[in-house]
């Protein structure tokens, strides 16, 4: 479901994406690709499988040194019954998203 409306996800007080074209799923916001501020985020070795959107890749969140491990995910292959999501990035409630 799109949302409507701006959207923000911060953490330790600087805003790492942004977007009014944020896709919700499961109650998280899933932010554009172009929405992420690729410098506070490491690719992290991590994977997960989820049944019905494939195998999620994780991103370590960095802010001035405060890290959210793993503290971000996206789907780069999704599967077909979500596959507006791809590449969009979601994230662990440690960063907040209002």
């Amino acid at each position: 479901m799109r949302h409507d409306g701006l959207m923000r996800a911060t953490w330790n007080g600087q805003v790492i994406a942004e977007s009014d074209e944020t896709i919700e799923i499961e109650g998280n916001q899933y932010f554009p690709p172009d929405s992420v501020k690729r410098e506070h985020f490491q690719d992290s070795d991590q994977h997960t499988d989820c049944p019905w959107k494939g195998r999620a890749s994780y991103y370590t969140v960095d802010v001035d040194g405060e890290q959210v491990e793993n503290g971000a995910w996206y789907y780069p292959e999704p599967k077909d019954a979500v596959g507006e999501i791809k590449d969009y990035v979601a994230f662990y409630p440690q960063v907040q998203v209002n």
